[in-house]
């Protein structure tokens, strides 16, 4: 109530076109001027590095469960947690690496940082590959298991890439967003736009990595396709150095911690006090501009907090005030932002887990069909992950340029729908997955069966067509959602730890995947025979998948329970009030 009556009061803001009031800087330090800096223009040169970064990372994640099955000699299960370990790590890092960004380093330098010790990691890749001692086996030879060195070196050089993907990964896509006014109508709109082009980007490095870049590894050597991911990286590095004059800066502001732990102590210090009538009674300061970020309204949820805001006796508004035993409105309102997101965070992990699995147990289940095209060429099997590319830039692509418009125009909502409605219509495509794949299995199952010798080579790989196309549908939903969701909802000080607490969700999945495959494996071997085998042929994959679509199918319910009562970001404006363009505008 008290946001519709200052709305109304309000007048609509003149926008400023030839300057930006943001809080950004040009790369001299100055107010950008709106023509010449930001929006697209600078988008395009984050976007290539991205590309290139993804690039990388999917050529070497999608192949990962086959190098460490056939060249460093793992069975199924050791390989599938060394994936998904791996996996967790990558995308657990982007917390540490976009909370130094928010608070000391600025999301460029941390860029740049990371990108160096992405391609330290790229190059300890190719030396694993192309110095003698280092490879696996000497030249010319096979043998039933690597040289300690090499496993050393090797995994070494994957995490070093995990650690150079934790500051970029959080700080780039952040950095990208940042190019965008969010005071400025066109330049608003663009930014919804941003994440699904950045998206379209990520998904052609992720089908060159996972196409051309494996086809080298299985048709050429490791070594070359090493070479290959180094050489791109380093010229996507320099491209984005080019575009330093077009981009707008942001100052880091310190930790964005600080000011939610004063909250919390605030408020509880202030435990026994009675929380005024009024909201308006509560302390704000007011400021011309907004480098500590944009004001907020006051909600009546978590009225607990509110306390941290009461005045005491003594204390007068005008004065300076302790920040440990007085807090804004604003700093309030964010600590509750972070609360909320909590549940949403929580009732995604089971989405995540059935992305884990398009990596690990669905490429693994390609290598036992026949994967021949011509009697010459034989696709990879890491290459059938292309698809999960293909779902994701078709959905994206229809998503930005037809549904969104027409929504526009039956909503009357600037989003089309709200964030959390996108991210639940991708998590109902992440039950269909485990459904069809464990349909599939069952028919290749039975394949091996009826012909243990010939096992299922009969069998197309492109039965695998459909589980990979629908979860990657399911990721032009959710997965691009998630990203709007955490850069857009938490506080503006921390926006490089929204997109890495996006990024924690894949990665804390990937953990939960590793740990339900050991739960399941020591239960299953207790009822006689583990679902999880030596090889594929002699575990149970459908039972595991037919298990996921349940606990996914539930979840879904607990999350639209969830989503139903969240509240959105409501943000004061100097002269106008929004609420984001996430409600309805009747």
């Amino acid at each position: 109530m008290e946001i519709e009556q200052i709305k109304k009061k309000q007048e609509p803001r003149v926008v400023d076109e030839k300057w930006v009031y943001d809080s950004s800087l040009d790369h001299r330090g100055r107010i950008p001027l709106r023509n010449s800096t930001g929006a697209w223009k600078a988008s395009f040169f984050i976007i290539a590095i991205e590309f290139s970064e993804r690039l990388s990372y999917f050529g070497i994640a999608t192949s990962l469960i086959i190098y460490l099955t056939k060249v460093l000699h793992q069975d199924l299960k050791t390989a599938a947690k060394s994936v998904n370990y791996w996996s967790g790590v990558t995308t657990m890092m982007p917390l540490v690496g976009g909370f130094l960004a928010d608070a000391y380093l600025g999301r460029f330098t941390a860029v740049l940082a990371s990108s160096v010790i992405y391609l330290l990691g790229l190059l300890l890749l190719t030396m694993s590959r192309v110095i003698p001692s280092l490879k696996p086996c000497n030249t010319g030879e096979t043998c039933a298991e690597a040289r300690g060195v090499h496993v050393i070196v090797f995994f070494v050089a994957i995490y070093l890439i995990s650690v150079g993907t934790g500051g970029h990964k959080p700080s780039l896509e952040s950095f990208g967003a940042d190019q965008f006014d969010d005071d400025h109508p066109q330049e608003r709109k663009n930014k919804m736009s941003f994440f699904n082009w950045w998206n379209l980007g990520l998904c052609c490095g992720l089908l060159l990595g996972v196409t051309v870049i494996v086809y080298i590894q299985d048709h050429v050597s490791w070594a070359a396709a090493y070479i290959s991911l180094t050489a791109v990286m380093s010229f996507t590095v320099l491209v984005f150095c080019i575009g330093r004059p077009f981009y707008r800066f942001r100052k880091p502001t310190g930790s964005p911690l600080t000011p939610l732990l004063q909250v919390l102590v605030a408020a509880f210090a202030k435990r026994n006090l009675t929380s005024p009538s009024e909201p308006d009674q509560l302390y704000e300061v007011f400021r011309s501009d907004k480098t500590q970020g944009r004001p907020l309204f006051h909600t009546e949820k978590l009225k607990f907090l509110d306390k941290a805001a009461i005045i005491e006796n003594g204390q007068t508004s005008a004065e300076k005030q302790n920040p440990w035993r007085l807090s804004t409105v604003t700093k309030v309102e964010e600590m509750k932002l972070i609360i909320n997101m909590i549940p949403i965070w929580l009732t995604t992990l089971p989405f995540g887990i059935c992305v884990a699995q398009a990596a690990t147990f669905f490429i693994k289940q390609g290598t036992t069909l026949d994967r021949k095209i011509t009697d010459e060429f034989t696709i990879p099997p890491a290459s059938i992950y292309a698809l999960a590319a293909i779902g994701m830039i078709f959905s994206v692509t229809i998503y930005d340029r037809a549904l969104v418009p027409f929504l526009r125009r039956v909503t009357k909502n600037e989003r089309g729908i709200n964030i959390l409605q996108r991210i639940g219509i991708g998590m109902i495509f992440s039950v269909i997955t485990m459904v069809v794949a464990a349909l599939v299995e069952k028919k290749r199952l039975n394949l091996v069966r009826e012909n243990p010798i010939k096992g299922s080579v009969s069998m197309s790989v492109f039965w695998l067509a459909p589980q990979f196309l629908i979860i990657g549908i399911g990721d032009g939903f959710t997965l691009v959602g998630l990203q709007e969701y955490f850069y857009d909802q938490v506080p503006d000080s921390m926006r490089s730890l929204g997109i890495a607490l996006y990024l924690s969700v894949i990665g804390v999945a990937n953990f939960l995947s590793s740990l339900l495959i050991t739960v399941v494996d020591r239960l299953t071997e207790k009822g006689g025979k583990s679902w999880f085998g030596k090889d594929l042929n002699s575990s149970r994959l459908d039972y595991f998948y037919w298990l996921l679509a349940g606990i996914t199918g539930v979840n879904l319910v607990v999350y639209a329970f969830v989503a139903s009562r969240y509240s959105y970001k409501n943000v004061k404006k100097t002269n106008l009030a929004v609420s984001d363009c996430y409600e309805t505008i009747a």
